[in-house]
């Protein structure tokens, strides 16, 4: 009769692995069945009513610009590249003219970036109509 080896300094590791992806899908399934037996099926009038005063609800009839969007992305996208520049900034000195080097043509690459959005006209708003 063999016994599994447990000489291996990974076998908790794996162990806990086995045990966590175990919780996690038996959580998910859990999860999933709960709120579907558990989800008004017909909650479509009360999200219509009035509620207590105002006007009546309607539905929206136009659909919102993919213009926002694409203006919202551009704006998460050049916000998150101006975080990489702090810690650039703070270990300037240790960096030296290699780190500076870097920089400059990480900013190029935004820069071509910027121009690229602008040719193509993602930066002007568009009446919505």
């Amino acid at each position: 009769m063999e016994h599994i080896s447990t000489a291996n300094p990974y076998f908790g590791v794996f162990v806990l692995f086995v045990v966590t992806f175990g919780a996690f899908t038996a959580t998910t399934i859990i999860a999933r069945l709960a709120s579907r037996a558990l989800a008004a099926k017909d909650s479509e009038k009360i999200r219509l009513s009035v509620y207590e005063c105002g006007p009546e609800v309607t539905r929206q009839p136009n659909r919102i610009s993919p213009q926002f969007y694409l203006f919202a992305l551009l704006f998460l996208l050049f916000d998150v590249e101006i975080i990489f520049m702090f810690p650039w900034a703070v270990d300037f000195k240790l960096l030296g003219w290699f780190g500076f080097a870097e920089m400059l043509m990480f900013i190029f690459l935004l820069t071509i970036g910027f121009v690229y959005a602008w040719k193509k006209g993602a930066l002007e708003w568009h009446n919505i109509k």
